[in-house]
């Protein structure tokens, strides 16, 4: 069922520190040549740190587990990427379709992989306006049931982040603060809300994490914000995403988000698109630390 990189596949046989990388930042996320450049750059990070790098997506219908830099560049070239959530797994399977992978689905096949860390940018949750949609990330579902442990700068400053965290509690996901006390959201450094845990290591995130999974523990978000340089301010940031959901207009379901992002990106006059970039990096460089120390 899943086609491994040789270097992934041997380092995974021989227990050595993986991390995983989503796809749909790649194919939805950013624009080129950014999207190829942040790619390549956060396997570099990872790679900097000691660990090996698994780019996860769906390729000719096949889940494959560590690209190569060729098939990096088709996820970030061609316009008729499917973005595949784990609903969207075996569609794109039996039709032998390319598809960039999700939170969900990449943490899914992280975990049919034996890979247990996993580094990306932000995590889908409750929409803002829930009460009307009923719009809610199956990235939250996944985080209840898979054990894989993903890094990332919190959830995407355009959702509802309260109720993102209600909903984590609910559903008994540790939000675990790296170097922080507060939930980060995305493009600004603090959303002013806890976390459940705060750990400033690497070692006790690792020690933290088996300790979940030894107790039956599904996943574990693992947050720290975007870098500070890059960061927007929350007022700034408040005032672009009106300016950005009044551009997109009625768009709903998977497209919202890569709509809202695009429309971030001319709003902010790219200052979104370096933000993400950033904060992608450094999550992959702190996963691959807490991999190492696992």
């Amino acid at each position: 069922m899943l086609n491994f990189h040789p270097d992934v596949a041997f380092a995974i046989q021989a227990r050595l520190p993986v991390v995983a990388l989503e796809s749909t930042i790649i194919a939805h996320g950013l624009p080129w040549p950014m999207n190829m450049e942040t790619a390549v750059a956060a396997e570099e990070a990872i790679r900097g740190v000691g660990a090996v790098p698994a780019t996860i997506a769906v390729i000719n219908g096949v889940p494959t587990i560590g690209l190569t830099r060729q098939e990096i560049e088709t996820l970030a070239k061609r316009s008729d990427v499917l973005k595949a959530s784990r609903r969207d797994l075996a569609a794109a399977m039996v039709t032998g379709r390319t598809a960039s992978t999700t939170v969900a689905a990449t943490m899914y096949l992280a975990h049919r992989a034996k890979i247990s860390v996993f580094a990306t940018g932000g995590i889908g949750g409750v929409h803002r306006g829930v009460e009307a949609t009923f719009d809610i990330s199956a990235d939250l579902i996944e985080l209840s049931r898979t054990p894989v442990a993903v890094v990332c700068s919190g959830a995407k400053s355009i959702l509802d982040v309260p109720k993102t965290l209600e909903l984590q509690e609910t559903l008994g996901v540790p939000v675990v603060g790296y170097g922080t006390d507060h939930f980060p959201a995305f493009f600004v450094r603090s959303s002013g809300l806890p976390v459940s845990v705060r750990i400033d290591s690497p070692a006790d995130v690792a020690k933290f994490l088996r300790v979940h999974w030894e107790m039956g523990g599904g996943g574990a978000l693992i947050v720290q914000p975007v870098p500070e340089s890059a960061a927007l301010a929350a007022d700034e940031f408040d005032k672009a995403l009106v300016e950005a959901k009044r551009r997109i207009g009625n768009i709903r379901g998977s497209a919202v988000t890569p709509a809202l992002l695009k429309a971030l990106a001319e709003v902010t006059g790219g200052k979104s698109l370096q933000a993400n970039r950033e904060l992608v990096i450094e999550n992959a460089r702190l996963a691959a630390r807490i991999a190492m120390a696992g």
